[in-house]
Parts: C-alpha cells; structure tokens; sequence
C-alpha cells in the first residue's frame, strides 16, 4: 500500500520558518519527481514547488520563490520543503504529490500551515 504522509506544519510567527517532511511507503521514489501542493481555505489546490527525480531540477511557484526550497533524500524515501520568510498569506495544508509509474496519482493527507501573529 503507497502511503505518503506528511509533517512538519504548525503554527509559525510572519517571518519565521519551518520544515515539511514528506515519507512515503510502498514503493521508492527514485524514478519519480516530487511534488508541494497547497491548498488554502476557500482556494484552489496550487502547485508550490516540484523536483526532479535525482533532484538536479527544482521548480517554484512565483509566490516562494527564494523563500522556499524543496529538496529529496531518495535513500529515506523522503522529500522536504523548507520554507522561510513565511507570511499569514502561505497559510494552507500543504501536500505532498507523485504519480506513479502506472499513471496513478498519490496524495498525502496534508500538513496544516498557519501563518499569524
């Protein structure tokens, strides 16, 4: 059974940072590129960054943008998302996302960021 679950969230002061975990189970996630999600109340779900299998290529949505960094660990089968300099506006779950080699879509449950004063 694929299972990713993610952790990491809480609640952080405007400025402050903290550190998304993503370990899955099931199956490895060498071949796969990875992805951050987020979905923010009465939003969308929106793509927050994504990487590449081996990690050579990161991709970030305009909004973290050199706040944001997502990296992988292939041996722990775990992908992280650091996020710095956050504002009340990054408040969301977070998720984390990869389609498997049969074209299966998997999600995590989420992580819930809240960002305030």
């Amino acid at each position: 059974q694929v299972q990713l679950v993610e952790s990491g969230g809480g609640l952080v002061q405007p400025g402050g940072s903290l550190r998304l975990s993503c370990v899955v189970s099931g199956f490895t996630i060498r071949r796969n590129a990875m992805r951050w999600h987020r979905q923010a109340p009465g939003k969308e779900r929106e793509l927050v960054a994504d990487i590449s299998s081996a990690g050579i290529t990161t991709n970030y949505a305009d909004s973290v943008k050199g706040r944001f960094t997502i990296s992988r660990d292939n041996a722990k089968n775990t992908v992280y998302l650091q996020m710095n300099s956050l504002k009340p506006e990054d408040t969301a779950v977070y998720y984390c996302y990869t389609r498997g080699a049969s074209g299966i879509d998997y999600w995590g449950k989420g992580t819930l960021v809240t960002v305030s004063s």
